[in-house]
Formats: structure tokens, C-alpha cells, sequence
């Protein structure tokens, strides 16, 4: 997040700066390919690139904090990732395989010990315990890095709907680390986020 400075970065990029861009950039294209990615989308950072020029499109017409721009961003990637899904789906392709998470992705609040030892393919072994709406709440609080009254407005519902979601999704995760394909890492604690 870029903090106290996020207006005058923002002032500097409706004025075309180039320095701002390349810092809302390094900033926000990891996250949104990671949250594609692990949604599935089949071209993950053609949809980042896509909702990234919607931004720079649409700029001059945000309000709000940065904590509203994280929102309004990932909002427009969850549109664009819909959007595709329904493009690929009209016109199927035979896309090169691609690993759903990559090993780096950062989460932000679950617990560092449950996850910093995972690679991506356990990691996306433990979302698959997770519905689709559990994982959608899952990868934009934790590799989107929005809270969850962000998430509950990019996913356009209600807030208690989308904290209740992420309450089982911690759940299925828990029982999911408590298999026994997972020996020695059972009863970690997930934190949860609010």
C-alpha cells in the first residue's frame, strides 16, 4: 500500500506522470495476477493488463482513499475476469497449462507458518477444500490484500455474507491442514480478519 502519499500519487497520475503509473503499477499488478491466477482465469495478466488500462481510462473519474481505490481496482478485474471467462467460453481455446498460485504469492494475514513452507500446487491443494465463493473471499483478502469489506464490494454482496464465507472458508482450511496429508503441520492456527 502506498499510504500518506497515495493522493499526491494519485494527483500525479491524472496529470500522466509517468513515475506515479509505474508505482500504481509495481503496486497493484502482482496482486491482481495473483488473484487471477487463483481464481483460474485462463490468461491472468492479459485480464491484470486489461483492468490496469480500464484504470487509466476510468482514473479521472475515482473519488475516494486508497483503500477505495483497492476496491474499485479489484472490482474492475473481477468484471474483467468474468468477462474473459464468458470469451473463452463463446470461443474455447487450448490455453498452455499454467500453475494456479505461484509458490511466491505473499499471503498478508493468514498465519506465516501455515503457508510460507507451501508451494503453490499445496497451496492450491488446501483452497480446493474451499467453495468458490470461499475462495474468492480467500484470494482477495489474502492475495489481493483487501479486507473484507472490500472484498464483500467487489463481489457485490452483503458484508456479513462475505465475513460468514470467510469463517468457513478458515474452517475448511483448518480440516483440510489436519488431514492426514499434511502429518506434522495439524492445528496451526489461521487468523482471521475483519
Amino acid at each position: 500500500m502506498i499510504g500518506e502519499g497515495f493522493e499526491a500519487v494519485l494527483a500525479a497520475a491524472r496529470r500522466g506522470e509517468e513515475s506515479a503509473w509505474r508505482r500504481f503499477y509495481l503496486e497493484l499488478q502482482p496482486a491482481l495476477v495473483g488473484y487471477l491466477r487463483g481464481r483460474g482465469c485462463a490468461a491472468p495478466e492479459d485480464v491484470a493488463s486489461e483492468t490496469l488500462l480500464q484504470v487509466v481510462r476510468d482514473l479521472r473519474r475515482f473519488t475516494g482513499t486508497e483503500d477505495n481505490f483497492r476496491s474499485w481496482v479489484f472490482s474492475i478485474a473481477h468484471h474483467r475476469m468474468i468477462d474473459a471467462a464468458r470469451r473463452d467460453k463463446a470461443r474455447p481455446s487450448q490455453p498452455a497449462e499454467v500453475e494456479v498460485l505461484e509458490a511466491g504469492l505473499a499471503p498478508a494475514r493468514i498465519d506465516e507458518a501455515v503457508l510460507s513452507g507451501l508451494g503453490g500446487a499445496e497451496l492450491e491443494h488446501l483452497l480446493s477444500a474451499c467453495t468458490s465463493d470461499q475462495r474468492d473471499v480467500m484470494l482477495l483478502c489474502y492475495v489481493a490484500d483487501l479486507s473484507l469489506h472490500q472484498a464483500a464490494e467487489v463481489l457485490e454482496k452483503e458484508y456479513n455474507a462475505v465475513k460468514a464465507t470467510h469463517r468457513r472458508a478458515i474452517s475448511a482450511l483448518r480440516a483440510r491442514l489436519d488431514e492426514a496429508k499434511y502429518p506434522g503441520r495439524g492445528r496451526r492456527s489461521l487468523t482471521s480478519s475483519a
